[in-house]
């Protein structure tokens, strides 16, 4: 077989390095946010601004319900709580979700947040309604260290992991812009417009592992936003060290950023495949716990043209996954400026799917959302770099 042709970036793409979360200090004076909190964080957090021990749960299912259920973001709407004891809330606690600076829609519907956070930094959020669910694509850090040579979002340097605040409250300030949230008294909820949650934004979600499973125990909780398991999937481009602990510790659905039959081209294109080859990450994949047909790992392929397209592509990718509950997503590749490949023609893309399909794997293609507004797969990139080289641009020149 003749070896695939690579289009190697201008610049060679390290080797991921792992990456140290470490807490933001709030600032002086600064109250605790109580978003974000798990139900034992919050109840920590009640005792020590002088809950009663004795009265911690209630008060923990009281408050839990008026941010999760009702969105409520003010200690004085939480009526069934006494006066004095919204007063002690108020003075010990904030209720804060990241800032959306600008909205685009795209013509298909498709919706792109560009959301603030603390420290002024930015990252992207985007809700992609279809006509069986609507799902929300939420980040995970600031910028990226994974540098994937494929994605735009690889190409801003990593800033920091968010917070388990920030990562919830993506998903409120979602559901604050499409008026999800029902009223005290609202028997008919009517279906969800937020269905479905990605991890499959900015950032790498197993490089910030704990942040992103406290607030998906906040997600899944069923008393407040109250989304199951199987409807929260995880996206991570092979830290291996940490894919056991995503099923034991957060259950939710596995996808894995693979893009490449050969270490040759998955080191260009996912460098991380330096650190963990083909073959280690495939070792972890068959050992994922509680793997089922029903509840398959996703392998997500982005189909670049005479990169990773050929129909010998396609048959080795069959025998790397023969044995693994599994399905592939090949994703017609989402040009960008100054991206170093092209998509591949509907025909490559057709008879790849066609080799999946016939070896007994679900290949669907999947359709480019919101290309006209830069918030389809692999597009993400915050508007901050930009504005703060064109601000320290204009500075300079006066």
């Amino acid at each position: 077989m003749t070896a695939p042709i690579i289009a190697t970036p201008t610049k060679p793409a390290p080797i991921t390095q792992d990456v140290l979360t470490i807490p933001r200090k709030l600032a002086e004076g600064g109250k605790p946010n109580l978003v974000g909190m798990t139900r034992e964080q919050m109840r920590d957090a009640l005792i020590s601004a002088g809950t009663a021990e004795k009265m911690a749960k209630m008060r923990v299912g009281q408050v839990w319900q008026w941010i999760y259920h009702f969105g409520v973001r003010d200690f004085d709407r939480m009526t069934n709580l006494a006066k004095d004891y919204r007063a002690l809330l108020a003075e010990n606690f904030v209720l804060e979700v990241p800032e959306i600076v600008t909205k685009q829609v795209s013509s298909d519907g498709t919706r792109k947040y560009l959301v603030r956070i603390a420290g002024g930094h930015e990252v992207e959020v985007v809700y992609i309604p279809e006509t069986d669910r609507g799902t929300l694509c939420i980040s995970s850090q600031v910028g990226c260290t994974l540098t994937c040579s494929f994605c735009h979002t690889g190409t801003q340097k990593l800033v920091r992991n968010l917070t388990a605040a920030e990562i919830v409250g993506q998903v409120m300030l979602a559901r604050d812009d499409l008026g999800e949230w029902p009223q005290p008294g609202d028997r008919n909820l009517g279906s969800r417009l937020v269905s479905n949650i990605v991890l499959m934004g900015m950032g790498e979600p197993l490089y910030n592992f704990e942040n992103v499973r406290d607030g998906m125990k906040v997600v899944m909780d069923n008393e407040g936003i109250a989304l199951g398991r199987r409807r929260i999937t995880l996206s991570t481009s092979g830290v291996v060290p940490e894919i056991a602990r995503t099923a034991n510790e957060i259950g939710c659905l596995l996808a894995v950023s693979f893009h490449a039959t050969t270490d040759e081209v998955r080191d260009v294109l996912v460098p991380i495949n330096k650190k963990w080859n083909i073959a280690t990450l495939l070792d972890a994949l068959r050992d994922y716990p509680n793997l089922t047909n029903s509840e398959r790992i996703t392998f997500e392929y982005v189909m670049l043209d005479h990169v990773n397209d050929s129909k010998e592509d396609a048959y080795r990718l069959v025998e790397l996954l023969r044995g693994i509950p599994a399905k592939v997503n090949l994703i017609p590749f989402n040009e960008w400026p100054g991206a170093p490949y092209k998509r591949s023609s509907g025909n490559r893309i057709h008879a790849f799917a066609d080799i999946l399909y016939n070896a007994g794997f679900a290949s669907p293609i999947r359709t480019p959302r919101g290309e006209d507004i830069m918030a389809a797969c692999g597009q993400l990139k915050s508007a901050t770099e930009k504005q703060r080289k064109s601000a320290l641009k204009a500075a300079a020149a006066e």
